[in-house]
């Protein structure tokens, strides 16, 4: 699997072309499958925030992410696939080009995606691409720190171990989010780190890991 790990998303041009070269082809040419559930383990989520992703509806930041002009967009609820059996929902995966990962809480993301199979499924899925917003990427990580836990049933902050970094999105954009803050954050979760902010995406491909970047981001130890 190729991902997109990105803060904010698809959210300047230099993202954009990143995208389309991950894909291989046009944006417009592409079926999207949007991920909603991360949304549900977090307190600030809800209906309201799954409808604007889903919908892709043009305000707020739906418009970087599934408004982006896909060739077809549904929708792949991962608490809904183990009662419907793998037979159903794993050719909707095959056959879709990219995944789009919302935020919301990655550990609550990452109990889903292993309970559902998807965790199990994306080695077979060479070609197809992963495009994380927030919690849709820092799932990836081997952990994200307690600072990003909101799930109460959460055993840890461990996560999927994809790449072998941990993430600190929104940099900047809230008074919680400073630089000082993801430097006390990078100490506690022992592993390379990036910073990022809502104009920043990191690319990876087997062992090879991009940057792309219009704004504001930093490698912490």
């Amino acid at each position: 699997m190729k991902l997109l790990l990105t803060s904010g998303g698809v959210t300047n041009p230099s993202i954009r072309a990143a995208l389309v070269r991950l894909l291989g082809k046009p944006i417009e040419e592409c079926r999207a499958l949007c991920v909603p559930t991360a949304q549900w383990g977090h307190p600030m989520c809800g209906p309201a925030s799954v409808r604007g992703f889903v919908a892709a509806e043009p305000e707020d930041n739906w418009r970087y992410l599934s408004g982006l002009g896909w060739a077809s967009l549904g929708v792949l609820e991962l608490t809904a696939l183990p009662t419907i059996g793998a037979q159903r929902w794993v050719p909707w995966v095959r056959e879709a080009d990219v995944l789009l990962v919302d935020g919301g809480d990655a550990t609550y993301l990452c109990h889903w995606m292993r309970e559902s199979g998807l965790a199990e499924l994306l080695p077979s899925l060479p070609d197809t691409v992963w495009v994380g917003v927030s919690a849709g990427s820092m799932v990836m990580a081997p952990r994200i720190g307690d600072y990003f836990v909101e799930w109460p049933s959460a055993p840890d902050d461990r996560t999927l171990g994809v790449v072998d970094f941990a993430i600190f999105p929104h940099l900047n954009l809230f008074p919680t989010n400073t630089m000082a803050d993801a430097q006390r954050w990078a100490a506690d979760v022992g592993v390379p780190a990036y910073a990022i902010d809502e104009q920043t995406a990191i690319a990876v491909v087997g062992g090879s890991v991009e940057v792309v970047s219009e704004g504001e981001w930093t490698k912490l130890a």
